[in-house]
């Protein structure tokens, strides 16, 4: 994929897990990715920078906004 987007509420395996994973794999250690999340608690946002995010979003979001963040890791 160009990029991924997560929340980090998800079932089964949180949003920062995955960010992990993909980081700690070389084949997608790469990819950007974007956290998109309705919790705006610093430590999870620290959280997703450390775990190798490159964006955060809260939500709700503006679609355009969205876009324009996008467009600037691709």
């Amino acid at each position: 994929p160009d990029l991924i987007l997560l929340d980090v509420y998800m079932p089964g395996m949180s949003g920062l897990e995955v960010c992990k994973a993909v980081r700690d794999n070389p084949e997608t250690s790469s990819i950007p990715i974007i956290i998109l999340s309705a919790g705006a608690q610093r430590e999870e946002v620290s959280q997703s920078y450390a775990v190798g995010a490159n964006d955060y979003v809260f939500k709700p979001f503006d679609p355009d906004d969205l876009l324009e963040r996008i467009e600037k890791l691709i």
